[in-house]
């Protein structure tokens, strides 16, 4: 099954992240911001990134563009799940290679439609 890493300042969304995707047979690392996310993309290989947007230390955005210049992840999903919902907060985390839009909050459903679409 697929490996995921769930980033994401907010320890109860982690850990919902994580209960609903290792439900579904899928492994779930996690990480607490980007600048902890690049620590575990230069040691892990996963099949799909789903990141908040507003953290400290590192924002999704910033480590879109950062995961997008390692070789591994060039072409990786990545999907931004966040309480943003501004079509211009969306188009810019496209403009930096982010693959998707989930906005917070969301049902089980909608993670899981979301995750299989972009892993096929």
């Amino acid at each position: 099954m697929a490996r995921i890493l769930a980033v994401d300042d907010s320890m109860a969304m982690r850990n919902l992240v994580k209960g609903i995707l290792t439900g579904e047979g899928y492994e779930v690392l996690t990480a607490v911001d980007g600048a902890d996310a690049m620590k575990v993309a230069r040691k892990e290989s996963v099949d799909l990134v789903l990141s908040d947007v507003n953290m400290p230390n590192m924002s999704g955005i910033s480590l879109v563009t950062r995961l997008r210049s390692l070789d591994n992840y060039k072409f990786t999903p990545i999907i931004m799940v966040t309480t943003e919902g501004s079509d211009f907060k969306k188009d810019k985390a496209r403009s930096f290679g982010a693959t998707g839009w989930l906005q917070k909050p969301f049902t089980p459903e909608r993670l899981l439609g979301a995750v299989k679409k972009v892993l096929g």
